[in-house]
């Protein structure tokens, strides 16, 4: 699919284009308001171990230190190895861990003996990779595992763990956007959309410093992309996006920061993450490259500037095919 350009936007893009190139190579350092920005989301989600809490719980914040979200899987399996097993911090964990594969956040719901053997063989499984007596599971493999998976390179905040991937929603297509909102706003957004998921916005949400927030529910559809009504063929062949690419089969991702100057581009530090995170989604939903939109290609929404349209085309250009397609 040809994809046009406004003037000066094939040399933007092609820039993003080196740009990503780099951040793959040599990786992005944040600049101090994105460093500020990451502290404090990984303050918010990993909140201080109280005075007088027990070994169990000051093991745990040891291994939660500098990290943005752990799997609970691998929590328990970690105090399991330490010989926690037998304590009330294990015993959370497990149950939590039962809740986090079957897509439920933590405490949510009763846990039933079938999740809690499902949670056994993955705690068992984890203490094994962990001592290296079987390999750490490939980029497919951890792409589509149900709970919290975790892509290297990637700083991701499940909000709502990932479930059975045969329950989630039939996504066929991702589309970019920009919110307009200022920086250090993501979490806000993130929140927000939990609490209300079929309001008007988008399962993911990327904070300028790259950290990603995983909001919603994936078998959940956010109210975005609503009509698909670009028609024009201006940016591309609009005759397979009109009404058939949208909120429905569509999952979306917003890049925050483009507030007050909404052709501010995406910083180096969600060019890396959002490239790390669309080839994730790419893989867990079997989405070829050529089903990555930016919003302006099937929706108009703003004269000043093309939204998504840079990143979205960069996706394209690296072309990542998802394992197991032809």
């Amino acid at each position: 699919m040809r994809v046009q350009f406004r003037k000066g936007g094939s040399l933007r893009t092609a820039a993003l284009f080196a740009l990503a190139f780099n951040c793959f190579s040599v990786g992005v350092f944040p600049s101090p308001t994105d460093a500020a920005a990451a502290a404090s989301a990984k303050a918010k989600n990993n909140p201080p171990v109280q005075a007088g809490s027990s070994d169990a719980a000051r093991f745990v914040a040891s291994v939660q230190e500098g990290r943005f979200d752990v799997p609970r899987v691998e929590l328990a399996a970690r105090l399991a190895a330490a010989g926690f097993d037998a304590s009330a911090e294990y015993k959370l964990m497990r149950e939590n861990a039962a809740r986090e594969l079957s897509g439920r956040p933590d405490g949510v719901g009763e846990v039933t003996a079938e999740e809690l053997s499902r949670a056994d063989e993955a705690i068992t499984r984890e203490m094994q990779i962990l001592s290296g007596a079987i390999p750490h599971p490939t980029f497919p493999e951890v792409a589509r595992m149900p709970g919290r998976p975790q892509i290297e390179g990637l700083n991701i905040v499940y909000l709502n763990p990932l479930g059975d991937l045969a329950h989630a929603n039939a996504w066929k297509n991702i589309i970019v956007h920009q919110t307009e909102g200022p920086p250090g706003s993501a979490r806000r957004e993130a929140d927000d959309q939990f609490a209300n998921p079929t309001k008007r916005g988008v399962t993911l949400w990327v904070e300028t410093d790259g950290t990603v927030y995983w909001s919603t529910a994936e078998n959940v559809i956010p109210t975005h992309g609503e009509g698909g009504d670009r028609n024009d063929n201006k940016y591309i062949d609009n005759s397979r996006t009109y009404h058939t690419v949208t909120k429905t089969n569509s999952i979306g991702v917003e890049f925050i920061g483009n507030f007050p100057d909404v052709a501010k581009p995406v910083t180096p530090e969600q060019v890396r993450a959002g490239l790390l995170l669309i080839r994730f989604i790419q893989e867990r939903y079997g989405i070829p490259a050529a089903n990555i939109y930016a919003h302006n290609w099937i929706d108009f929404k703003d004269r000043r500037y093309c939204e998504g349209c840079d990143l979205a085309t960069v996706a394209r250009k690296i072309n990542y095919q998802p394992s197991g397609r032809p």
